[in-house]
């Protein structure tokens, strides 16, 4: 799903997969029209949570609110930032594989940025936070802005902001998305800005390449 970003010209993206047990994990959450969150509670039971970064809580609240037991996951170095909204249940390092849904830290991003793994029959989906943007160049002054000082569009990339926040270790980082592109069974990339990568090994050479 969706949604508009308040006051920014960016898209976020929600991403729902279903663990061994039929619970849904929530990635990115986004509060949808009321019918939406009917359809989306059809689907499965919301189990888990996940607030994939210190940007990235603004609907946080209203989820944990809505549904009881609702298991809370994020980086572990956005972890301070994430429990001045939420209530944190656990850390991407503490998660534990049920063979579907799988998390780990990006190497060189001082734990604060990570990268969700979906398995299925299909083969691996790879769900990125704010470390690979996928956004097209816009036209207009914000359109100058985001391609030429944030070099945030024209994806995939790794934007101007997000190696200074995020990054301390470029070559980590650069050498962890490289490793990334070699999965045999990679067959989709997400991103929670924008646009989904369907040659996700190319779209990870690529953005490897602007670190």
């Amino acid at each position: 799903m969706e949604g508009a970003v308040p006051r920014m010209p960016l898209r976020r993206v929600m991403t729902v997969a279903k663990n061994a047990e039929g619970g849904l994990i929530i990635h990115n959450g986004i509060c949808l029209e009321e019918a939406q969150m009917a359809e989306l509670e059809r689907w499965g039971t919301p189990q888990v949570l996940v607030v994939p970064g210190s940007q990235h809580r603004l609907n946080a609240r209203a989820f944990w609110e809505r549904y009881e037991d609702l298991i809370v996951i994020c980086p572990k170095g956005a972890r301070e930032a994430v429990e001045q909204v939420v209530p944190v249940t656990m850390t991407y390092d503490e998660w534990v594989s049920d063979g579907v849904v799988e998390f780990e830290h990006l190497d060189g991003t001082r734990e604060r940025e990570g990268v969700m793994h979906i398995v299925d029959e299909d083969g691996r989906a790879l769900v990125f936070n704010d470390i690979v943007f996928n956004m097209p160049h816009m036209p207009g002054f914000q359109g100058f802005i985001l391609k030429h000082i944030t070099r945030s569009s024209g994806g995939p990339r790794v934007s101007r902001l997000a190696r200074f926040f995020f990054v301390r270790d470029r070559k980590k980082l650069r050498e962890h998305l490289a490793r990334l592109a070699t999965l045999k069974d990679l067959n989709l990339l997400i991103c929670s800005h924008h646009e989904v990568a369907r040659k996700p090994a190319q779209a990870l050479r690529q953005a490897s390449r602007t670190v």
